[in-house]
């Protein structure tokens, strides 16, 4: 019995280990043209990290297909875009985490369809204290084209969602333990051309790398 907690709490460490080492190392990126400078903003969870976009047009427009699923991108009052994306059956769970049954928790370490969530938030206070990265136009523009391109657009997730103005999208590719919400972070991004950690499977990873690479 010993031997097997002594075994799995080996396993944990090097996959923090890993995670840390993943965050400081940078992963490959598509390099982007300079020119322009658009803000992007991280909000944080206990085990999550959401994108917020900011609601210009090109965020509008390409995003727009969550309009007939009530998410009123188009709103004038709308200053962000919030994305997330995550395991189906873990993210989906409304409520709080105490919520997530362990059915959804294995699945979600052992492998799970993905699902891209949309949400939109007004003016944020100006002491918000978020996290951020500033990216050029042609960054930005490869971010958004990613991000829209990761979501299967036919129709939304039949599910009531956390807000009145949110949904989800079924997503491309698959979620799991070596695949988390946080590592997808790092993808969308270097994606973008963004400098960032190869491997950032927890939050505190895409923290470190932020600092990292984007401090």
């Amino acid at each position: 019995m010993l031997r097997a907690v002594y075994g799995l709490a080996s396993l944990v460490a090097a996959y923090l280990m890993a995670a840390v080492l993943g965050a400081l190392v940078p992963g490959p990126s598509d390099e982007q043209p300079d020119g322009g400078a658009v803000q992007v903003l991280f909000l944080a969870g206990p085990i999550h990290y959401d994108i917020l976009l900011p609601a210009t047009a090109q965020t509008r427009e390409a995003l727009g297909f969550a309009e007939p699923a009530g998410v009123p991108i188009t709103h004038p009052a709308v200053e962000w875009v919030l994305v997330g994306w995550g395991a189906e059956r873990f993210y989906t769970t409304t409520g709080t985490y105490l919520d997530v049954n362990a059915g959804a928790i294995w699945r979600g370490v052992t492998g799970d369809r993905a699902v891209l969530r949309l949400d939109v938030l007004g003016a944020l206070p100006q002491d918000h204290g978020l996290s951020g990265i500033v990216l050029s136009s042609a960054e930005y523009s490869a971010l958004v084209a990613r991000i829209a391109a990761e979501s299967d657009t036919s129709a939304a997730l039949d599910h009531p969602g956390f807000t009145e103005t949110d949904a989800f999208f079924a997503a491309r590719g698959p979620f799991h333990l070596f695949r988390t919400c946080n590592v997808w972070v790092g993808e969308v991004l270097r994606a973008s051309g963004a400098r960032f950690g190869a491997w950032t499977p927890t939050p505190y990873s895409v923290r470190l790398s932020l600092w990292w690479h984007q401090g």
